[in-house]
């Protein structure tokens, strides 16, 4: 009698690790070395003017100007949650916090048209004078997105106000329907009422002594504020 033998089929695993998209930035912006794979290299080239290497971490410059910690695959499911548990945890931002009061209750928002269709605008000042000299803020908020833009100013006059339109508003998100401010004079005058005209936008003018009026451009300012004086608590003149 032959006996047949089995061959016993044995399978074996190996995890494959994945690279780190940042480590060939890393590499070149440190030690100046690319990978020999040609489309890669010409990919690293032209995107390292993007980012910067600093005390050992990977940042990206944004087109505003301010970088971002880049992140691994790892760490992005989790982010979220970790910034939240942070500000949690940062002793200025309870410092800071509004406190409520009203019990909580249904909301009805005001529904906008569309994206940038209008734009509450208002001044925030007079406030410390900073290392630069500026004194006041001139921010806007849009209606819909709630998507602000801030800058700082020294003084408060109409021209800076038209350039800010003009620069912050028409140049990046297009013509609006119509814009929103108080009746102050910086925001009532002959210059901004030719600027209406070239462009075709309407001014409504809030209430007087009624700062409701225009209510999300003073809810932003206040939140604007808040956020100062987390960022700010140690110098009052950064």
């Amino acid at each position: 009698m032959i006996r047949s033998k089995k061959k016993k089929s044995r399978m074996e695993v190996f995890e494959v690790e994945e690279e780190d998209w940042r480590q060939l930035l890393v590499d070149y912006l440190k030690y100046e070395k690319l990978p020999n794979d040609l489309r890669r290299r010409i990919d690293t080239r032209q995107r390292e003017t993007r980012f910067i290497y600093y005390k050992d971490t990977l940042y990206r410059r944004s087109f505003d100007g301010i970088f971002l910690r880049c992140l691994s695959d790892d760490e992005k499911p989790t982010i979220v949650k970790d910034c939240i548990d942070y500000a949690r945890r940062c002793q200025a931002c309870q410092f800071h916090a509004n406190l409520i009061h009203q019990p909580p209750k249904l909301l009805h928002p005001t529904v906008a048209s569309w994206s940038f269709d209008a734009w509450g605008l208002d001044v925030v000042g007079l406030l410390t004078k900073s290392s630069g000299g500026h004194l006041y803020i001139l921010a806007t908020t849009d209606y819909f997105s709630k998507w602000a833009e801030v800058i700082p100013l020294k003084e408060v006059k109409k021209e800076n106000v038209a350039n800010f339109i003009h620069t912050h508003i028409i140049y990046r998100y297009g013509v609006p329907r119509y814009i929103i401010t108080d009746n102050g004079k910086p925001f009532c005058n002959s210059l901004i009422d030719k600027l209406c005209q070239k462009f075709g936008f309407k001014q409504r003018n809030s209430s007087m002594y009624y700062a409701a009026a225009n209510g999300l451009a003073e809810a932003f300012n206040k939140t604007l504020c808040n956020l100062l004086k987390k960022v700010v608590a140690k110098s009052k003149h950064d």
